[in-house]
């Protein structure tokens, strides 16, 4: 387990670098990345299948992405892609490709579903949280409206019984 973490760690800190995120996000992102990995493996160990263990897995990146970019006042896309790296099925490209280039059409076939089901499930997660947490900020948003509105028609009132 501290194989998976510290290696995703340095995959996600090493993207972080490449796009260029500085200080402490720099951190945050590797940090993000091993959430993901370590949710993934756990997950795994359990006996979840591949495609629900990265829908969770991208469940636990995304809400610490979220996190972090409201207290870093940053857009979420810099810690949600650096987190994303460890978890993309990029092997199973890979491998779907070498099947295909062998002429195994019905092997690249069905390696090449798997790896679209992973990469859904991935891109499945990351839409589920982010969409949550529109709702709830707008939610709080329209309350706040609301609570504003109240407090100047309270102030009208008052105003004119003056």
């Amino acid at each position: 387990m501290i194989r998976i973490m510290l290696s995703s760690f340095v995959a996600s800190f090493g993207f972080a670098i490449l796009f260029n995120i500085k200080g402490n996000r720099l951190w945050l992102a590797g940090l993000g990345g091993s959430i993901g990995s370590v949710v993934h493996a756990i997950c795994l160990s359990h006996g979840l299948h591949e495609v629900m263990s990265l829908f969770l897995a991208s469940i636990a990146f995304s809400i610490f992405s979220e996190v972090c970019a409201r207290i870093q006042r940053t857009p979420v896309t810099t810690f949600i892609i650096c987190a994303l790296i460890p978890l993309v099925p990029g092997g199973g490209m890979y491998r779907m490709m070498v099947e295909a280039i062998s002429s195994d059409i019905m092997g690249a076939l069905q390696i090449g579903v798997e790896t679209i089901s992973y990469a859904g499930s991935l891109a499945l997660g990351i839409i589920f949280v982010s969409t949550i947490t529109r709702v709830m900020t707008s939610l709080k948003k329209q309350r706040l409206m609301n609570r504003e509105k109240s407090r100047i028609e309270d102030r009208g009132d008052e105003v004119e019984t003056d």
